[in-house]
């Protein structure tokens, strides 16, 4: 058996190695380049040559601790030491015995330890002859299969006698795991490190057999597939012959066969025919095949010269209009004469109309009954967030994954050529670092560019220009000025009082009664009731609110018609408030008797018009003028023109001069929580400011709208459909309007025209005559 023997203990510099072992009796090349590293070889060579070298466990750590050094080294002997240009020493050294750190001794300038030296003795016996033996036959076979070592290696690794060298010197020329050499390493005793030695070798040479099984079945793989692919090719060439059809021969055939049967213009079918012949060459494994194939769909997919030629019927799209939407008389104007146009002509030229409004006033729904009124088919995208220019262009194709824009994709889906093409919210596209789309709009809307509209991933222009877009937008200041040139704005306001009862009474009743299983049996709202809701339960431009209040109620009716509290629900005035709960919004009224300094004005919101009373309180003072109701800008100019007016005409009013410096003037419009401006209440608040002036009462019968000037002239205002009507609901019999407004009365109701008064008026002074008592 071998016998470990202890040597006395001794203190050595200590050289950590980075990724490397020395074994005893073993001479190797070394590059020291750490300080510590080379200070502790200095060390070295001014005492005896010696020096520790001790294996780091971690490759990575530039300055180890003693933790990170493995406690069995190999005492080595300095043989050579040559600086290299590049500041790093280069030591030869041999291994000459084994030791184990007890200590460290010296840590910050250098490596010191005291170490304890190991030496192993054995007497030669059967097991270690048998070990040596199936180590070396391993070793041979090792070299055989890994045919990295050549032949002298085993020789003169053969030739050594020690079992304890032999094993040293195996372990030296194996290229194994750090832990495995340094297992080795620490194997004092001689049996030991043979069996594990035996072990290491065992299972590298099973790693490397399989290694070679595994790249022969690779080989062998690479051989059939080669193999295969010339079989595919003799049989493509078979089938060639023998007029077989399969693979990529029959889809080529396909797409020639489909070719030929598209009406294409020629620059397109030119195109096509040089796509198929590339798709012909590509080989079947390529992934370019498929890209190829997908742009020719596309090519043969979209509609090039169809044109669907409905019969133009101005009535009936006049019908189907009135059947889908009531008021909107501009939109449908304008829709009637582009089709006596088009029936005249005889050839499709599509406008580009931009429907802007406030939300729920019918824009998308319009849209589809223009489609429906021409008879064409209809196509609607998104703008809303749109923030890339290839989702209008298209993408390029060179990229992964790349397709065509909406644009070009809309028009498959329509395949004609003269759609109805409805772009959705286009106030609401972004710009970022991707792109415009907002410009890349320009080329789709322009009707002098859209007949050659290009498409990134199409490439060949195609003709935009026989369809009929239409826009929506719910504001105008967000769509940049050229592309709002480019289209057609029809605004659509909002609708009245009347058009609201009308449109609830004859669309969205019977429309809302059909979704929740009801008839008129089972559920009725008098006119009556709906203006109620309207007036009170809703305060918006258009009917989406007011479709879901009657929802509500239908709901309401189907619950207790199915809880057999009731066979017919009737909604009344009197129970209106236990189906919807009280009033939401409020409405202004007409003043019940003459007052002075309270006028009653016009205004207009985007949830249609209301009035405004505006009072004006003269008390004693040294002047000031205080001016409330959180009031805009504009409107506070006009309070102070409207007070330059007064003064200016105190004499004719009787109104003595010096009244501004001897009273304070309050100007107050009620709801103060409502923001409010615009300069349409000039008028109002000189007439206000007369009335408190001289004491005279203003007529409760009369409103008025319009703008001041110093000189007392009275300008136009907008939104006089509004107003008018709001007038009316409150109870007003007279409205002053600015002469230049005369023309805009047209637009109210007959039915209120009947019964109110209109008086227009050029000058203040007309103003004060009517309105002062």
């Amino acid at each position: 058996m071998a016998q470990a023997e202890m040597t006395e203990e001794r203190i050595l510099p200590l050289l950590p190695l980075r990724g490397l072992l020395v074994y005893p009796a073993t001479v190797l090349h070394l590059d020291v380049g750490r300080e510590k590293s080379v200070r502790a070889l200095d060390k070295a060579m001014v005492e005896d040559h010696m020096i520790l070298l001790a294996t780091q466990m971690d490759t990575q750590i530039d300055d180890p601790m003693p933790e990170d050094i493995y406690t069995v080294g190999t005492v080595a002997r300095v043989k050579q030491m040559m600086k290299l240009p590049n500041g790093t020493i280069r030591v030869l050294v041999e291994g000459i015995e084994r030791a184990k750190i007890l200590d460290y001794t010296e840590e910050d300038e250098w490596f010191e330890v005291r170490a304890e030296i190991l030496n192993s003795s054995f007497h030669a016996n059967p097991e270690i002859d048998a070990l040596v033996r199936a180590v070396t036959q391993q070793f041979e076979q090792f070299l055989q299969v890994s045919k990295k070592n050549t032949a002298e290696t085993y020789a003169a690794v053969a030739d050594i006698d020690d079992p304890g060298r032999l094993a040293d010197a195996i372990a030296a020329n194996l290229s194994l795991k750090m832990k495995d050499k340094q297992a080795i390493l620490e194997a004092v005793d001689v049996t030991e490190r043979l069996e594990t030695l035996l072990q290491i070798l065992s299972d590298e040479r099973e790693i490397l057999e399989l290694e070679k099984k595994i790249s022969q079945r690779v080989r062998k793989q690479m051989e059939r597939t080669q193999k295969e692919y010339y079989l595919r090719e003799q049989m493509k060439a078979i089938q060639k012959e023998l007029g077989d059809k399969e693979g990529r021969v029959a889809e080529v055939e396909e797409l020639r066969a489909q070719l030929e049967q598209a009406d294409l213009p020629e620059s397109v079918y030119e195109r096509v025919d040089k796509e198929i012949d590339r798709l012909e060459k590509v080989p079947q494994s390529s992934a370019e095949g498929s890209v190829i194939r997908t742009y020719i769909d596309w090519l043969l997919a979209l509609p090039w010269k169809v044109e669907d030629q409905p019969e133009i019927d101005i009535h009936r799209a006049s019908a189907v209009l009135d059947a889908d939407h009531y008021g909107l008389e501009k939109v449908k104007e304008r829709i009637i004469e582009y089709l006596a146009v088009q029936k005249l002509v005889g050839e499709h030229r599509g406008p580009i109309l931009c429907l802007v409004g406030p939300p729920g006033v019918g824009k998308t729904s319009l849209a589809k009954s223009v489609a429906h009124a021409l008879n064409r088919k209809f196509v609607r995208i998104s703008l809303g967030g749109v923030r890339d220019e290839a989702e209008i262009r298209g993408h390029r194709r060179t990229y992964v994954g790349a397709m065509p824009g909406r644009i070009i994709q809309g028009m498959k889906t329509a395949g004609t050529m003269i759609p109805v093409f409805l772009l959705d919210e286009i106030d609401k596209m972004a710009s970022d670092f991707r792109g415009d789309p907002a410009s890349a709009m320009l080329e789709v809307l322009d009707p002098e560019q859209n007949s050659t509209f290009s498409d990134h991933y199409i490439e060949i222009p195609y003709d935009l220009s026989k369809v009929m877009f239409i826009t929506t937008a719910n504001t105008l200041h967000t769509i940049p000025q050229p592309l709002l040139d480019r289209m057609e704005t029809i605004y659509i306001s909002g609708y009245t009082e009347v058009e609201k009862l009308r449109i609830a009474m004859d669309y969205l009743l019977p429309k809302q009664r059909k979704a929740h299983g009801l008839t008129k049996d089972k559920l009725s709202i008098s006119q009556d009731t709906m203006l109620r809701v309207i007036r009170e339960y809703t305060r918006e431009a258009g009917v989406r609110n007011l479709e879901r209040q009657i929802a509500s109620l239908c709901r309401k009716a189907a619950k207790m018609i199915v809880a057999g509290e009731k066979k017919r629900v009737t909604v009344t005035l009197k129970n209106l408030s236990q189906f919807l709960g009280t009033q939401r919004y409020r409405y202004g009224m007409a003043e019940q008797e003459d007052q002075i300094g309270v006028v009653t004005g016009l205004a207009w919101t985007e949830a249609g018009g209301d009035i405004l009373a505006i009072e004006v309180s003269v008390v004693e003072g040294k002047g000031r003028l205080n001016i409330t109701g959180q009031l805009g800008d504009v409107m506070k100019e006009s309070a102070q023109a409207a007070l330059s007016y007064i003064r200016g005409r105190a004499k004719e009013l009787s109104i003595s001069p010096e009244f501004i410096e001897t009273h304070d003037i309050h100007i107050h419009v009620p709801e103060g929580a409502i923001p409010k401006d615009g300069p349409s209440a000039g008028i109002t608040i000189a007439t206000a400011l007369a009335s408190a002036l001289t004491g005279r009462p203003v007529d409760r019968r009369i409103a008025m709208t319009g703008e001041i000037t110093l000189r007392g002239r009275v300008l136009p205002i907008g939104g006089v459909k509004e107003k008018s009507l709001s007038a009316h609901r409150a109870g007003i019999q007279k409205i002053l309007l600015p002469r230049d407004n005369q023309k805009d009365v047209d637009e109210v109701p007959e039915s209120v025209r009947e019964k109110m008064e209109f008086v227009f008026v050029e000058h203040m002074d007309e103003v004060l005559r009517q309105a002062l008592k």
